[in-house]
């Protein structure tokens, strides 16, 4: 069984324009409402893969309501740690004219000190059945930087992180098998720019260094760099017509825990996250869904 946990759910708001001007009064084409975030689309990710998982994650308010519903709904298994705090909102706005994205981010609320011992009290218990671990998404405001090594240090099992700066740094020193951090990512956990190719190479080294077996970082449609033992390789992604990238990286991140917990050797499971991911990167939700459940163009879905 893969667990999927993180602290930074989200209730999505996605709004499909025909053509979106800033300044101005915009009518959304269609409207979509769905369970998001890191750790959500990573664990539904991994649902639509077919993989044994459960995801673990706060709610609260009415918006944790939806999220609860919304994943039952989906049959999607997960443990629910409630919480005083509304889940946040976040909305992506797609501009269907000129394919672009602007996403429109909440910050989750703190969590309290109780709160958080009921999460780690959750993850103690549920990782006793794992096989893997996925820890994603940024910690909300006021969690000790060190949450996530507090959670690795009750496991003893294959760890993917998809966290960066101070976060991952704390967790490097129990060697996670691997993490994912995009080029901005890498940046802000190195501490300087990384304008070329070389120089993102430099930095996956040195967090390799710090503990990482592996190391892969993605920039948006360009090739994915994957370091490990036996050195660099570089991966593209098929060319596909991107709806909407937001939740690409979470699916890559999903896809490698799955293939990986089947047996793959690591840079097959990590091409095949590349494919997969492209292959989200042509669909409105945040991770692919069955066909069935696949909403056409127009569609408004939950929430309307």
């Amino acid at each position: 069984m893969i667990l999927a946990a993180g602290l930074t759910p989200a209730w999505q708001q996605i709004l499909s324009f025909d053509h979106l001007t800033t300044g101005e009064v915009n009518r959304a084409r269609s409207t979509l409402w769905c369970g998001s975030g890191k750790v959500l689309n990573v664990g539904a990710a991994l649902h639509h893969l077919g993989a044994e998982s459960l995801t673990l994650s706060p709610i609260g308010g009415a918006t944790g309501n939806q999220v609860r519903d919304d994943f039952a709904s989906r049959g999607i298994r997960a443990r629910w740690i409630p919480v005083a705090a509304s889940t946040r909102v976040c909305t992506t706005l797609l501009d269907e004219s000129n394919s672009i994205t602007t996403e429109l981010v909440e910050n989750s609320s703190p969590l309290t000190s109780l709160e958080l011992d009921q999460f780690v009290a959750a993850f103690e218990e549920e990782v006793q059945s794992a096989t893997c671990v996925v820890l994603s998404g940024s910690l909300p405001q006021q969690t000790p930087p060190d949450f996530y090594r507090r959670l690795m240090q009750t496991s003893s099992v294959r760890t993917i992180m998809d966290v960066r700066g101070r976060e991952l740094i704390e967790c490097l020193p129990l060697r996670p098998w691997l993490v994912k951090p995009n080029r901005e990512e890498l940046a802000a956990t190195v501490g300087r720019s990384l304008d070329t190719d070389s120089a993102v190479i430099q930095a996956m080294s040195e967090v390799r260094a710090w503990g990482a077996e592996w190391v892969i970082v993605s920039s948006g449609p360009d090739p994915l760099l994957v370091l490990g033992p036996e050195g660099v390789t570089r991966i593209a992604p098929p060319h596909v017509k991107v709806v909407n990238p937001i939740g690409c990286g979470d699916s890559l991140t999903a896809a490698i825990a799955a293939k990986i917990d089947a047996g793959l050797e690591p840079l097959e499971a990590i091409r095949f996250g590349v494919e997969y991911s492209a292959r989200k990167a042509a669909s409105l939700y945040p991770v692919l869904l069955e066909p069935r459940n696949e909403p056409s163009p127009g569609h408004s879905a939950a929430g309307d």
